[in-house]
């Protein structure tokens, strides 16, 4: 997935530039990058834990992944949502 983000993450700076978006959206761009970036991170860690403290498959560390890629899920449709909200209204006037 984080290959995935990367590619989204290059093609939202393309179309920032061809926008030409504000400094604040700029900002707002960033920090989703960062969000989505963070919670990748955070589920990788949690998941590379839960394997290495049991390789048995067990209803609790299930959750622990499940809640972790969540967390990245929710991250990714608000970036998303965002995206959408300053790139829109662009795209319409062109």
């Amino acid at each position: 997935m984080v290959r995935f983000h990367t590619i989204a993450a290059i093609s939202v700076i393309l179309a920032g530039i061809y926008f030409e978006i504000s400094y604040f959206e700029w900002l707002v761009v960033l920090f989703t990058f960062n969000m989505v970036f963070v919670a990748e991170m955070v589920n990788t860690s949690i998941e590379a834990m839960v394997d290495l403290i049991s390789l048995e498959r067990r209803q609790d560390a299930k959750v622990a992944k499940d809640v972790s890629a969540g967390m990245v899920l929710v991250s990714a449709l608000s970036a998303i949502a965002i995206g959408v909200y300053i790139f829109l209204p662009k795209f319409f006037l062109l």
